[in-house]
């Protein structure tokens, strides 16, 4: 049969032309209110070092702490590793850190942190950065409510840079847009999300792992939208039907995978990919479900 993601828009219209944006303010960072300006809370020691375009910062060399049972967003904090005795700070006392989502595993935003913003962040569970601009403690997401709740934090082999595995509850870029990351000549802002250039598809500029997450989100618009004569408006909004197609369409992988070529398979198993999504995303139930079914089940 043909590709439902052929079929999944009205005429004219590309799979992606609904794609889901995430709306509300830019983010503005925060200060916090137990810091003062160089990232230092009060009473604690700093060091007079400061880069071309960053004041005092705090001294990296704190004792370890227990990490306490605090609530962050009525969810208990996981305990995150200490990171302050163990990361080599550049000379102005930061470290690079990468901020990757952790549902879906796209990379959000490069920034900086000193050993108080990763003080804060494991003892509140919710990302905190050193901003290099405003040379002060940056929460990420205090003043636009699009916080990040920290599931993981890695360091590398050279224990010179930060992995954050993040929760994003809204856009991460202060543009309004999801990522921080965008093809080279996007427009700014949230319209840089499901953008490609004129005659383009936007597949052409996805990675492997982006596919699902861009579909998901495709998805929940269309769900939102329920454009008229809408396939997948039907299969997001009648679960029976979404149910049979899902058992039609593994029918059709069992048969292409006896009967017909490799290709034919990948193309029906695509198939049973968009019709399960749908059908998870129509019960308001997501990927990240599944996945963390998954990943729970790993010994």
């Amino acid at each position: 049969m043909d590709s439902p993601l052929d079929r999944a828009s009205p005429p004219g219209a590309a799979w992606t032309d609904g794609e889901s944006r995430w709306s509300g303010p830019p983010d503005q960072a925060g200060r916090s209110s137990t810091a003062r300006p160089g990232g230092t809370a009060p009473g604690a020691p700093t060091v007079g070092r400061a880069g071309p375009d960053r004041g005092p910062v705090a001294r990296r060399g704190r004792p370890g702490r227990a990490p306490a049972p605090v609530r962050c967003q009525n969810r208990r904090v996981p305990v995150l590793p200490d990171l302050t005795d163990t990361v080599r700070f550049d000379d102005a006392g930061l470290v690079p850190v990468v901020i990757q989502d952790w549902s879906t595993g796209e990379v959000l935003t490069l920034a900086y942190a000193n050993d108080e913003a990763l003080r804060l962040t494991r003892e509140t569970g919710e990302l905190h950065l050193w901003s290099r601009s405003r040379d002060e403690l940056w929460h990420k997401g205090a003043t636009s409510g699009n916080v990040q709740r920290v599931r993981a934090l890695r360091i590398d082999c050279d224990q010179d840079a930060v992995l954050a595995l993040v929760e994003p509850a809204g856009p991460a870029c202060h543009t309004g847009a999801r990522t921080c990351f965008h093809p080279v000549g996007a427009p700014e802002g949230p319209a840089a999300d499901g953008w490609a250039p004129e005659g383009e598809g936007v597949g052409t500029l996805l990675a492997p792992h982006e596919v699902l997450p861009d579909l998901v989100r495709v998805l929940a618009d269309r769900r939102v939208s329920a454009p008229e004569g809408s396939y997948t408006a039907q299969l997001l909004n009648d679960r029976a039907f979404a149910g049979a197609k899902v058992e039609e369409e593994a029918e059709e992988v069992f048969r292409a995978a006896r009967e017909e070529t490799d290709d034919r398979v990948d193309n029906e198993a695509a198939d049973v990919l968009y019709h399960l999504l749908a059908l998870l995303q129509g019960r308001d139930r997501t990927l990240g479900d599944v996945l963390e079914v998954l990943r729970q089940r790993r010994a």
